[in-house]
């Protein structure tokens, strides 16, 4: 404070007109005039240094409090309940604060996800290139054809795998990106749910699992496309899970809050402690199966989410899973 130009040019301009108009006062009027306009002025000029040393204080807290914020140490909470423009100034400040540190915390999150993805990415990619290259080696030396064959195969399957991995991850980086904009349209649930149906077709035949549909008028506003492979991922789940004779079954439903499609299988289940993380990437739970990436069900999420829908679960382990995929309707 003692430093400060400003407040050193205003103590001395106050009192050297101060000084003056008392000088002035006895000359043309008389000593009393002198030291009552001396005495009042001396007043004055106390009061203001009293409130402006005051302020001055409160705006080097606030400094203060600033250069804690910028060299990362924690910032108390400077709020207070005074009126006035200095009140206000503190508590847009902290607001403004506040704002900073939790983006710091979500960028901080962000790291350590982005960390934790390409780890988990980096694993997924290094089990079927580490299998390629051994039945490449494989295939170099070995002249039986139906061995050749089988290594080809595997091959083959591997690349798929691969495939499906990084084309799953460039739409999750997409979406996670903001580059992917939803359109949504007036699509009836039935003919999502043929085009859901169909790549399956086969597969299910050759496993033996039974299937049934609805057959519904009601409609939705959604992405079709985008729908469609969210609520593929699902039943591409629900078919992983499934033994011979198993049913899977798709139907709909309507609320005065949302509307839904409904996905349900007589398969395995989910363990209890695996339901509350089906969702997370790269997660795998107990009834996994041994190719499983743990990304199908997070896109799918992410997919509906995107949309302002949400997708629940309800499973029990030995019984079966219902996935139930909402869309919430619009209120005016």
């Amino acid at each position: 404070m003692g430093n400060n130009k400003d407040f050193k040019v205003m103590t001395a301009v106050g009192t050297s007109i101060t000084l003056i108009l008392s000088v002035m006062g006895v000359i043309f009027v008389g000593i009393k005039a002198g030291i009552i306009i001396f005495i009042t002025g001396a007043l004055i000029l106390a009061i203001n240094i009293i409130f402006t040393k005051r302020r001055y204080s409160e705006i080097e807290k606030l400094n203060s409090y600033l250069e804690k914020v910028l060299s990362g140490d924690y910032a108390p909470e400077i709020l207070d309940q005074k009126e006035g423009e200095l009140s206000i100034l503190k508590t847009n400040i902290y607001k403004a604060t506040t704002t900073l540190k939790y983006q710091k915390e979500l960028l901080t999150e962000d790291k350590v996800r982005l960390a934790n993805a390409i780890a988990d990415i980096s694993h997924q990619l290094k089990t079927p290139l580490t299998s390629m290259m051994v039945m490449n080696d494989l295939l170099e030396t070995e002249e039986d054809q139906s061995k050749r064959k089988e290594f080809l195969k595997t091959q083959s399957d591997q690349l798929d795998r691969m495939n499906w991995l990084i084309q799953t991850l460039l739409k999750l980086s997409k979406i996670d990106a903001g580059t992917i904009t939803m359109k949504k349209e007036e699509v009836t649930a039935t003919s999502i749910v043929k085009e859901i149906v169909k790549p399956f077709e086969i597969q299910m035949e050759l496993k033996g699992i039974n299937y049934s549909s609805f057959d519904s008028d009601m409609i939705l506003s959604c992405d079709k496309n985008w729908t469609i492979e969210a609520i593929q991922n699902i039943v591409k789940n629900c078919i992983e899970h499934m033994e011979e004779n198993d049913e899977l079954k798709i139907e709909a439903e309507e609320t005065n809050i949302y509307k839904q499609i409904i996905v349900s299988d007589t398969g395995c289940g989910i363990a209890k402690q695996d339901l509350p993380h089906i969702f997370e990437r790269f997660y795998k739970g107990k009834n996994a199966g041994k190719d499983s990436v743990g990304i199908g069900l997070a896109l799918a999420k992410t997919l509906i989410s995107s949309q302002r829908g949400d997708i629940l679960v309800e499973s029990t382990e030995g019984i079966g899973t219902t996935f139930y995929v909402r869309f919430f309707k619009t209120i005016i």
